[in-house]
This record gives structure tokens, C-alpha cells and sequence, in this order.
């Protein structure tokens, strides 16, 4: 008798921890769905469901137990407001990495490689060559500076702001810091494709002027190659300056992030 009841007791806590690391395992997976890098398309179901399972477990047992909750439409809310919350961090890194693809596009466009796509991971979609490279250069110094760390801090402090079963912040306060953080993308993706572009643009402006004076001269057939090679050295050289950039905005991105859960 007294080995049943030590058996049922013991079911009972492992129940209990099991869904303590759910209701964890909600928030991260969410955010991990729509992260790039170490989550989303790119990376198999499998590992995104180990590397969920895994860092719930781990944070389980830092952070307080979330409150007792019955099968009930409360339960049904707290699902919900988990994986809103999840996917709100998620997207703010995301829209970092989109500034890269921004950047991508539009020097791409001087080079004349728009024509030039690939399958990319992070959309499921067709992009251009350049804008994976982009892609791939945030990436690596995403885990450079401990990007992955920082995360695990943020999803962590959220805990913390916004306990499981705690209402939503004011939308009012979300709605004005995801559009203000968008817009912080697009300045920053313009301005890292600003003096490839404008290099570009000169070598093209002078090819123009020369096959206007030398009928001759065909400005597909020089021109382009030119192009190309003047864009290749320049983003050798950007390469060397787009570690302080970058990592400026993967904190201003981690900022948004911790500001959506107060």
C-alpha cells in the first residue's frame, strides 16, 4: 500500500513538472517559430522542439512555478496570451535581420545581381544572392557578440514583467513600439546600403556619360562587369566595418523586446 501511494505521489510531481516546463515551453517555442537563425524554416521541427523542450526545463527551475490552472476558457486564454507574448520577442529580432535584407536588396540593385535568387530560409520565398549573404553576415555576428545569450536573458526578464497568467501590457504601448522599431529597421538597413549605392551610382553615372560621348562603348556589356567588381571590393570593406552597426541594432532590438513586457 505504501508503495502505491509513493508511486501516486510521485506521478503527481512529475505530472506537475511536466507542466510547469509546458506552460514555459508555449512562450519559447513561440518565439523560436518566427526567430531566425536558430529557429523558423531554417531549422528541422525536431531541433526546434528539443532546443524548446530543453531551455523550458532549464528556466523551470530558476524561475516561480505559474499558478494552478483548471481546463477552462482562463486555460484557453493563457495559451493564447503566451504565444502572442512568444511571438512578439520573436518578431522584434526578426525585423533586425530584415534590415539586412533590405540592405541586400538595394545594393544588389546597383550591381545589377536583382536577377540573381535564392531560396531563402528565413521567408520560404525567393531573394536575391546578396541579400543571404546579409543574411548569413548577421547571423554569424549575431553569435558573435552572444546574441543567443542575450536571448535567453530577455525570454527569461519576460517571466519576470509579464508572469504566466498576468494580463497583456497596454496594446496601446505595443502597437507605437512595434511600428517605432520598424521604422529603426529600415533606417538602419538604408543606411548600411547607403555608400555601396551611392558608389555604384557614380560608376554608373560615369559609364553613361562615356557611351553618350563613344557611341561605341556599350554600357551592358563594360559597364556591368564593372559594377560587379566595384561592389564586391566595397562590401569587402563594409564587411570589415559592420560588426559596431549590427550589434548596435541587435540591442536596440533586445531593448524593444524586454520594453513589450514592461
Amino acid at each position: 500500500m505504501d508503495t502505491v501511494s509513493l508511486a501516486s505521489m510521485a506521478g503527481v510531481d512529475l505530472f506537475g513538472m511536466l507542466a510547469t516546463v509546458l506552460w514555459y515551453a508555449l512562450r519559447i517555442g513561440a518565439a523560436l517559430q518566427v526567430l531566425p537563425v536558430i529557429g523558423g524554416r531554417g531549422i528541422p521541427v525536431r531541433a526546434r522542439l528539443i532546443t524548446t523542450l530543453a531551455l523550458s526545463a532549464a528556466l523551470s527551475t530558476v524561475l516561480p512555478a505559474p499558478p494552478p490552472m483548471g481546463v477552462d476558457a482562463a486555460t484557453a486564454l493563457g495559451v493564447l496570451r503566451e504565444f502572442t507574448v512568444g511571438i512578439a520577442i520573436g518578431m522584434m529580432l526578426r525585423l533586425a535581420f530584415e534590415a539586412g535584407r533590405l540592405a541586400g536588396e538595394l545594393v544588389s540593385q546597383g550591381m545589377g545581381l536583382s536577377f540573381a535568387t535564392m531560396a531563402d530560409p528565413l521567408s520560404g520565398a525567393s531573394s536575391a544572392v546578396l541579400s543571404q549573404w546579409f543574411y548569413i553576415a548577421f547571423a554569424l555576428l549575431f553569435f558573435t557578440v552572444d546574441g543567443h545569450l542575450a536571448l535567453v536573458g530577455v525570454l527569461a526578464d519576460s517571466y519576470g514583467g509579464l508572469p504566466i497568467g498576468a494580463a497583456l501590457p497596454d496594446v496601446d504601448a505595443l502597437l507605437e513600439a512595434v511600428p517605432a522599431f520598424f521604422g529603426a529597421c529600415l533606417r538602419a538597413g538604408t543606411l548600411l546600403a547607403l555608400p555601396v549605392m551611392m558608389a555604384l551610382l557614380a560608376v554608373n553615372i560615369a559609364f553613361g556619360v562615356l557611351a553618350r560621348a563613344a557611341a561605341q562603348l556599350n554600357p551592358i556589356a563594360i559597364g556591368l562587369p564593372v559594377s560587379l567588381l566595384v561592389g564586391l571590393a566595397l562590401l569587402m570593406l563594409l564587411m570589415q566595418q559592420l560588426q559596431s552597426p549590427v550589434d548596435r541594432l541587435f540591442g536596440d532590438a533586445f531593448t524593444a523586446a524586454r520594453a513589450l513586457t514592461g
